[in-house]
């Protein structure tokens, strides 16, 4: 496991492929100037430990929700950084945080969450990064190459309050990327539903881009989603 960079050269990726569910755990690293974020971490072997020193370790841990604590005890330990997790999860959470986060928040300069209300946990959040870049827990995912999708229904809390979670994400035109919080290899998914508006493309397996785009400008590495 190597930390790899994504689409811009102060975003990190790492993931974890979990055998007994079938799917791939994905973490991510914001390189930013006033501390070092990451997003629902994953183990860090030796060399990333040292590779994340190297690159001024970290300063904000942010938990989407309650089922993607994952190494962030151990992380928090060695790195001292400050913990942030789900205001809505609060009272349900493996451990104290030392923030809550609640929609419209922005804990750290250029951060802005939202609270995806509807999904499988009560405050689950999706990050927005320099308003062009969203890293997403469960609720929206990637299943395949060339496809964003959605928790399956069964999953879900309510599937009207998570589309309408959804639909406010798509509506933010700025957006360029999404790095979901999980890849899987099996069809455990709903796709997103065509109300949503967006115009989704794949760039390699651990990031999506996306644009407002003709047909045209399809390739074999971009490919239009289709509902």
């Amino acid at each position: 496991m190597i930390l790899k960079k994504l689409h811009r050269p102060d975003l990190f990726g790492w993931s974890v492929f979990n055998e007994e569910r079938n799917i791939d755990f994905h973490g991510t690293l914001w390189v930013h100037p006033a501390g070092n974020v990451l997003i629902d971490p994953l183990p860090l072997n030796e060399h990333d430990e040292n590779h994340l020193d190297s690159l001024g370790g970290a300063a904000h841990l942010i938990i989407t929700n309650s089922d993607h604590v994952r190494d962030a005890a151990r992380i928090l330990l060695f790195t001292g950084a400050k913990s942030w997790g789900p205001f809505a999860e609060k009272e349900q959470f493996p451990f104290d945080c030392d923030g809550w986060l609640k929609d419209g928040d922005k804990p750290v300069s250029n951060i802005e969450v939202f609270c995806m209300e509807g999904s499988k946990t009560p405050g689950e959040l999706a990050i927005l990064i320099d308003e062009t870049t969203l890293v997403t827990g469960d609720i929206i995912r990637a299943h395949e190459g060339g496809k964003l999708c959605m928790l399956p229904e069964k999953k879900l809390q309510d599937r009207d309050l998570a589309l309408n979670s959804i639909k406010k994400l798509a509506a933010i035109k700025s957006i360029e990327a999404v790095i979901p919080g999980v890849i899987a290899f099996k069809e455990e998914a709903d796709s997103l539903p065509q109300a949503t508006g967006w115009r989704l493309h794949m760039i390699l397996r651990t990031y999506l881009r996306f644009r407002h785009t003709s047909l045209g400008q399809r390739s074999t590495l971009l490919c239009r989603i289709h509902h």
